[in-house]
């Protein structure tokens, strides 16, 4: 029978183990966005080595499940001497996990640019840098908008994963609970509702983003 007072008791817990889930997804994506824009670099580069490092970067990350992924990062480096706590191989995984994603995210954005604007730069006198960050990135970044939001829910549900190397996200404080109360139903029903408000409010808060960057 469903224990509302269980479902109560173990939600403070549950909502402090999701500063960390949102944390961690959060650093996964920041990071994954700027490893994820060279990686699209590298894949729209004129020079070939850089194109098919680039794409075999992606290939690899996409094509290996992230647990696999985390578990090699967890138990490979300190086998070579290079020691990590836990949430920096979890942030590390996730972070080059999620860059394989965007770089394919932005470069559908990159190749629908209007090839004038570029040429328009280039006679201007712009830098390549400057033409990046202030021409082509914003609006890239507007035109593939809702597909890298629906990165950042996936790689927030994604991050239940990370409960595998000890980090004390949602999932794994719902399994302690689960655990030391014998009331799985209720902390894993707590859990769901918890990343569900999490999603939809990302997803309701870009969805509004989006809609006055239509507007303007």
């Amino acid at each position: 029978m469903f224990s509302l007072n269980a479902f109560l008791d173990g939600l403070p817990l549950l909502l402090h183990a999701a500063l960390m889930t949102v944390g961690v997804s959060a650093a996964g994506l920041v990071l994954g966005f700027f490893v994820g824009l060279a990686v699209c670099s590298a894949r729209l580069s004129a020079w070939r080595a850089l194109r098919i490092a680039a794409d075999l970067y992606v290939r690899v990350f996409r094509g290996i499940p992230m647990l696999v992924q985390l578990l090699l990062v967890y138990y490979l480096l300190p086998f070579v001497g290079i020691n990590v706590s836990p949430l920096v191989a979890a942030i590390g995984t996730m972070s080059l996990c999620s860059a394989a994603y965007v770089a394919e995210i932005l470069r559908g954005g990159f190749v629908t640019l209007p090839p004038g604007q570029i040429e328009a730069a280039r006679m201007l006198g712009f830098s390549s840098l400057d033409r990046l960050w202030r021409i082509e990135v914003p609006q890239v970044v507007r035109a593939t908008l809702p597909l890298l939001v629906n990165e950042m829910v996936l790689l927030i549900k994604a991050s239940s994963l990370i409960s595998v190397v000890g980090v004390a996200e949602i999932t794994r404080t719902a399994q302690n609970i689960a655990a030391s109360t014998y009331q799985p139903l209720e902390a894993y029903t707590a859990a769901g509702l918890i990343y569900f408000v999490i999603c939809g409010t990302l997803a309701l808060f870009v969805h509004a983003a989006e809609r006055r960057l239509n507007a303007a």
